[in-house]
């Protein structure tokens, strides 16, 4: 996943904030905007595809798994007001502007501590 990120940005420098990934991979909303009406559809899938599939592949399994995360949580929670797909977008796209972070800044990632729910 890491390798598909930098294969497909090439340079961390391009953007000039994290959040500026996400249009460019293509994971935020379109719209159709046309004298009164204001319509929301769903991605543009602009930019690179294998790019845009790796980190929806990587939401897909995050939300998936058993251990309880903070990210985990935050997915579900929008999962259950807006639903599922809307959560793996809204996780693919936190992955994408964390991996470029993480790379613009040269640090190391640390795996969060799995939430145990308390009484057991």
């Amino acid at each position: 996943m890491p390798l598909t990120s930098r294969s497909a940005v090439d340079d961390p420098a391009r953007f000039t904030s994290s959040k500026n990934v996400e249009p460019w991979v293509g994971l935020t909303l379109s719209s159709n905007q046309s004298g009164k009406r204001d319509i929301w559809d769903g991605i543009t899938k602009a930019g690179d595809v294998n790019l845009r599939r790796a980190l929806c592949q990587a939401a897909t399994v995050m939300i998936n798994r058993r251990h309880a995360t903070s990210s985990r949580t935050w997915a579900s929670q929008i999962a259950r007001r807006r639903g599922r797909m809307r959560a793996i977008m809204a996780v693919a796209r936190r992955i994408g502007v964390i991996l470029h972070r993480i790379w613009g800044d040269g640090t190391t990632f640390q795996v969060e501590a799995p939430i145990i729910p308390q009484g057991i």
